[in-house]
């Protein structure tokens, strides 16, 4: 081997534990985050009692913004850390939940729904949005939980399930889920940027255009 030889293979190997090491800890991080968003969405009610014992306009708005802000942040970034559950060579490469591209999914339904609807006035839309973070949680923590985590401890029967729920050693699930998933945003984006497209994001404009502007 030349040295040549030698210094790319060093590279490689560099670039490529740097790669698992990244998507390892985004995969570690994001249940941290599924909580935090969990948390934010279902202390609204709390907020919203908060906001109305304020006596000063200007401090609860403040909070408001704060709020708002915060948790849809949180969820946007979760949809970015979410991006390597699309790649399928990532997925059969490190050991991550099976069902986390479905999770990821579920995340950005959540913010088409806040585009098209109003989940912070509107019962439905929250109740809506609830489901969508409950189902999303569910298809992360359980996999990561039981599969990712229980992974290297498990025996038995409990082995085979733990082996069943992570990518790299279920690649025969690991595959299609990824491509539902990619199916699943790649539907979800084109209903988001059809409704842009024809309401420029105000709501009020399709009113206007289903009652033809009376």
């Amino acid at each position: 081997m030349s040295v040549q030889d030698l210094t790319n293979a060093i590279i490689a190997g560099i670039n490529a534990g740097g790669e698992q090491f990244t998507e390892g800890t985004l995969a570690a991080a994001l249940p941290i985050l599924w909580l935090a968003i969990l948390g934010l969405h279902l202390a609204q009610p709390y907020i919203l009692d908060m906001i109305g014992r304020f006596t000063l306009r200007l401090g609860a708005d403040m909070l408001w913004l704060v709020y708002v802000g915060v948790r849809d942040l949180l969820i946007v970034s979760g949809v970015v850390m979410s991006f390597m559950f699309f790649f399928p060579d990532v997925v059969t490469t490190d050991r991550l939940p099976l069902t986390g591209g479905l999770a990821a999914a579920c995340l950005f339904a959540v913010l088409v729904v806040k585009l098209i609807g109003d989940p912070d006035r509107n019962l439905r839309d929250f109740r809506l949005v609830t489901g969508l973070l409950g189902l999303g949680a569910l298809l992360y923590f359980i996999p990561y939980v039981v599969g990712v985590q229980a992974n290297s401890d498990a025996t038995g029967s409990l082995k085979s399930v733990s082996d069943f729920l992570v990518t790299a050693s279920n690649q025969s699930w690991a595959v299609p889920l990824t491509y539902a998933a990619i199916g699943a945003v790649a539907v979800l984006g084109a209903v988001a940027a059809g409704y842009t497209l024809k309401t420029g994001g105000r709501a009020e404009a399709e009113v206007e255009a289903t009652t033809g502007g009376d």
